[in-house]
């Protein structure tokens, strides 16, 4: 099997208290709180996001070869969804993009697929998690995406040394196509059924690596049946497993398909070399990955962390704005023209800047073009142009505007002018913010959203949010 060479991972920035929750319908709400994809944010973009700091780290020349998308929510049937993250990245039109979608155990399947792939495969895992209101997937649910890259061309991080799957048909979790929220069977039920395969499935892969439970130093859980998966934890860990790894219930919450991914990033964050690192997902069945880490974890640094990103999240979240976003509460629009979808041809032609974020760099006077362009705006050079990407490049708000009349699921709408280190200048909206707290000469970053959908058409395009407080500024570093 390949070894993980790249790793990354994406939690959204807004979180809702489930005590709000509990306030608005005098129900039980739980601790803590659930991560939330903003209203701009779908299983795709947030898989960009998650994969974009994964191929960070990569060597120079080192790029997937193929990519996988795995989630129970996809923003498109038919069409594959894939593509649209094989395009945000850059990635060569000769590798394959395909979607792994449908249900939670997909994220399992997709990472068994990309270890054992000949060639640099990246596996996406993302999940938008939500139930009817007052119900407990939307309590315990939470939004989230994770990346893993596998292959050659880099130190392995881990080595995949043993994997092994328990596949049963049975009822437990279900959702007809359109319906607002799955339907569970009896948790007994679920239990009875899921706990004996999840520990086939660890016997299976430990007998394939020569180990035995003593040998785990990190046991890593997901699954759906929150019963079952805490009884499977709880047996495991009481015969020999070190450690059961913190499932992230109170901060993000179950993220469904991409949990099992999130919830690895995490270990392998403050992982240690040497360790072996046991990963079960109870979904349909049970699958396990055992990985062990090499002397490379030590030294690796990833962009964001998960704790990183928890902590600079935002609580808070109104529980009339989530169910706004999430459409069980429908509100009176702007009274404005209702946006219109974008058109096939001019995406295509514009692909490498409309997906990519490429301008151009004019090879000339070296000024920097967004969108690219034929003639430069300095010089008047024609057709003295280079690609110059721009999508991991930081900008400095230049000036802006709060517009509260916008057609927008979230007013008010802040458009701002950002210029670009290094140069080149660009007028987009800023997301994931405060309105009363932006102002001149904030940091900002390029972020990959759905800016509406219109016409049964996703937009996506790239948007600006601010740095997180912490994060190492390049332009200060």
């Amino acid at each position: 099997m390949a070894g993980l060479i790249a790793y990354g991972a994406y939690v959204p920035y807004h979180r809702l208290e489930r005590s709000a929750i509990a306030a608005a319908l005098g129900s039980a709400g739980g601790k803590g709180a659930r991560a939330v994809a903003s209203y701009d944010e779908d299983t795709v973009s947030m898989g960009v996001e998650a994969a974009r700091p994964a191929l960070r780290t990569l060597p120079d020349g080192v790029r997937p070869a193929r990519v996988l998308f795995a989630t129970a929510d996809p923003p498109y049937l038919d069409k594959t969804n894939a593509n649209v993250i094989h395009a945000a990245l850059g990635l060569d039109p000769a590798a394959l993009a395909i979607d792994v979608v449908g249900s939670v155990r997909s994220g399992a399947g997709a990472l068994v697929l990309a270890a054992e792939s000949p060639a640099t495969t990246l596996a996406v895992l993302s999940d938008i998690r939500t139930g009817l209101p007052g119900g407990a997937d939307e309590r315990d649910g939470g939004d989230a995406a994770a990346a893993f890259v596998f292959g050659d061309g880099a130190p392995a991080l881990a080595e995949v040394i043993g994997q092994a799957s328990s596949t049963e048909e049975f009822l437990d979790r279900w959702r007809l196509p359109g319906a607002p929220a799955s339907r569970v069977w009896e948790e007994r039920f679920g239990e009875h059924a899921y706990v004996p395969l999840a520990e086939a499935a660890l016997t299976d892969a430990l007998k394939q690596a020569g180990l035995t439970g003593d040998d785990v130093d990190v046991l890593v859980v997901a699954g759906t049946h929150g019963r079952a998966t805490r009884s499977f934890a709880g047996a495991a860990g009481a015969t020999g497993v070190a450690r059961v790894a913190d499932d992230l219930a109170t901060t993000v919450g179950n993220s469904g398909t991409a949990h099992a991914g999130l919830v690895l990033a995490d270990v392998l964050d403050r992982a240690e070399p040497g360790q072996t690192i046991a990963l079960v997902v109870v979904a349909d069945g049970a699958t396990t990955l055992l990985l062990r880490t090499t002397d490379a974890v030590a030294g690796h640094r990833p962009v964001k962390t998960v704790a990183e990103q928890v902590a600079a999240s935002h609580p808070g979240l109104p529980y009339a704005t989530f169910l706004t976003w999430r459409g069980f509460l429908t509100r009176e629009p702007p009274r404005r023209p209702d946006p219109v979808g974008p058109a096939a041809p001019p995406s295509r032609r514009t692909g490498g800047y409309k997906y990519a974020f490429v301008g151009s760099r004019c090879t000339d006077c070296s000024t920097v073009h967004l969108p690219p362009v034929r003639v430069c705006v300095s010089c008047h050079s024609v057709d003295h142009m280079a690609p110059q990407p721009m999508a991991d490049v930081r900008a400095t708000v230049a000036t802006y505007t709060i517009d509260r009349l916008a057609h927008s699921p979230s007013p008010p709408v802040v458009p701002a002018v950002v210029d670009f280190d290094g140069g080149g200048r660009f007028s987009c909206e800023l997301t994931d913010v405060d309105p009363d707290a932006v102002a001149i000469g904030d940091r900002v970053e390029m972020t990959f959203r759905r800016v509406v959908t219109a016409g049964g058409v996703h937009n996506y395009f790239w948007k600006t949010r601010p740095v997180a407080p912490g994060t190492v500024d390049t332009k200060e570093a």
